[in-house]
């Protein structure tokens, strides 16, 4: 007996009742959706200041547009739809007689208004160049709102910007009708195509990546179908769900404290931190070396399992026994007693590991709010941070907040600094502040200085007992200090005063003499002069160090890259 098979599609009822196509549902291996990155730069942006909503978190990231096949109405459909709305609207009206009508009610309109004759001059001028802000001031001039000539001048600006608003319809759409509009009417007319440019724009971004929460569902309510809005509001829901699955699983947890936004947690550190070091040393020139370059063999502390004829100077801690002696079987062969020569002795090769201090010293005075310096710094620190702990897990890094006062910062609270307000603005300051003093707090001092003096002290203070000679300061800053500690005295002086500079020399000079490089990264800055460059270079000189300058986007590129030639050199 013969069977023919029929063809069969699977899944129609599970297709019927979650509103989703099997057929077109996004394969498992797919990559997810990047959360971790648009979490972090809201929080590099904001720190702790701003809390990382849901519906923040849902517009910032970018998903396939396949992950959302099949979820309910289709996105064709819902364009489709407004652009037929939008087409029969222009077809059906014409706006050359509404413009007509307007311009003449709002000539209309300037018949009554009676004015004294220095203000009617400037009435008569806004009426010509049609200028609402003449008629804005001349409103504020009368001061009485109930007085006749205030309401004259208030329904003249009214009339005004009925006719701007229908020119400027007109000149925006193409309308091809015959149909002739009131004001009113053209006026709602207008309100609506504007709605349906904005559906438009927010579904074509809603196509692109899949960002349904961009669709404003109440307007999108005032032309689509209720079926398809029920369809429209079960597919954003179910979006929502995926972000809110993909955010757990890249470390992104719900705040205990408040239910609808988001943390950070080290789980999503270490996955933005990889991320950022992939970026970095991707977009490094072609032509310089790898990052992965192989370790100096040499007299160090690990064991390989390579072995090397003996060299004067070996330690014999490292002496491969076996293979010594069955050197010394095979060249005597029978003879005996065995008889070692040098030439049969072998040791095992070593990595030499040789351990890098640093203390990265983050400028978060009050000038680097300018161009968002400050979030440039903080992306380079927690860049560095990743780098140390996935490739460098024996080096020594520490991480200083400068300000008016220096302050040691852990890896987990980088993400929330912030520049410090600016909080007096006199163009000459003079002040000191005995900090030995009980009833003087720290709050209470302007905190928008730079101590580069108190910043390099404790960085010295850090790096010193390290058990390394390789020691350095990598110093992030836009230019001079202006502030500086002498005993228990703050010093906080604008413009920046040679007493600071020779404060801060002298403690840039007992870190050279520690044996401490000082780096010196000088990120552009709108205040920035020669003066700035000229302290830079005194500094470096002061301890043999360098001097970069970067744009703030290239900063973080800049130290790690920097930090890795530096370990390079040192194990060569």
């Amino acid at each position: 007996m013969a069977y023919r098979q029929t063809a069969y599609r699977p899944g129609g009822v599970i297709h019927s009742y979650q509103k989703y196509d099997p057929l077109k549902f996004p394969s498992p291996t797919q990559p997810p959706p990047d959360l971790v990155s648009p979490a972090f730069e809201q929080a590099l942006m904001y720190g702790n200041y701003r809390e990382l909503s849901e519906e923040e978190l849902a517009r910032a990231i970018r998903l396939d547009p396949s992950q959302i096949a099949g979820m309910g109405p289709s996105l064709d459909t819902l364009r489709a739809m407004l652009e037929e709305r939008k087409r029969k609207i222009l077809e059906k009206y014409e706006t050359r007689s509404v413009l007509q009508k307007a311009k003449k009610v709002f000539l209309q309109s300037t018949k009554s208004v009676r004015l004294p004759e220095e203000s009617d001059k400037i009435f008569r001028r806004a009426v010509v160049q049609e200028q609402p802000y003449l008629l804005e001031s001349l409103w504020y001039q009368i001061g009485d709102d109930n007085s006749d000539p205030a309401r004259g001048i208030l329904n003249v600006s009214q009339r005004m910007a009925d006719k701007h608003q229908i020119e400027e319809m007109a000149s925006k759409y193409d309308f091809v009708g015959v149909e002739s509009l009131t004001i009113p009417k053209a006026l709602e007319v207008k309100e609506e195509l504007e709605k349906i440019d904005e559906l438009l724009n927010q579904i074509e971004e809603a196509a692109k990546t899949a960002q349904i929460g961009l669709i404003d569902m109440d307007l999108m309510n005032e032309f689509a179908e209720p079926g398809d809005m029920q369809q429209l509001e079960e597919m954003r829901r179910q979006v929502e769900n995926l972000v809110r699955e993909q955010a757990e699983r890249q470390g992104l947890e719900r705040d205990p404290n408040n239910r609808g936004a988001f943390r950070l947690t080290p789980k999503a550190h270490k996955i933005f931190q990889a991320r950022l070091l992939e970026k970095i040393f991707s977009e490094l020139a072609p032509s310089r070396s790898g990052r992965h370059q192989g370790d100096v063999i040499g007299e160090g502390a690990v064991e390989m399992q390579r072995t090397k004829p003996y060299e004067f100077g070996d330690s014999v801690a490292n002496l491969d026994l076996p293979q010594t002696v069955i050197n010394a079987l095979l060249r005597q062969g029978d003879e005996r007693p065995i008889r070692l020569h040098n030439d049969d002795i072998v040791v095992h090769k070593t990595r030499n590991h040789p351990k890098c201090a640093t203390c990265v010293i983050m400028d978060m005075s009050g000038s680097m709010r300018y161009d968002g310096q400050y979030i440039n710094v903080k992306r380079m620190a927690l860049a560095m941070q990743g780098l140390i702990h996935s490739e460098y897990p024996g080096d020594f890094l520490r991480f200083i907040e400068m300000y008016t006062f220096a302050k040691l910062t852990p890896p987990g609270e980088i993400i929330n600094l912030m520049p410090k307000p600016v909080t007096i603005h006199d163009p000459w300051v003079r002040l000191k502040a005995d900090m030995s003093d009980a009833e003087v707090s720290e709050h209470e001092v302007h905190p928008h200085f730079t101590n580069i003096q108190h910043s390099l002290q404790l960085a010295r203070q850090n790096l010193v007992n390290t058990d390394t000679p390789n020691r350095q300061i990598v110093l992030i800053t836009d230019g001079l200090p202006t502030a500086h500690f002498e005993q228990q005295w703050l010093y906080m002086l604008y413009p920046p005063d040679p007493m600071t500079e020779q404060a801060t020399m002298r403690e840039a000079r007992m870190c050279q003499k520690e044996g401490i490089t000082i780096n010196i990264f000088l990120v552009p800055s709108w205040s920035q002069s020669e003066e700035d460059i000229r302290f830079a270079y005194r500094l470096a000189e002061s301890t043999k160090g360098r001097v970069f300058f970067t744009s703030g986007r290239d900063l973080d590129r800049f130290v790690l890259w920097d930090y890795v030639q530096n370990r390079r050199e040192i194990i060569s």
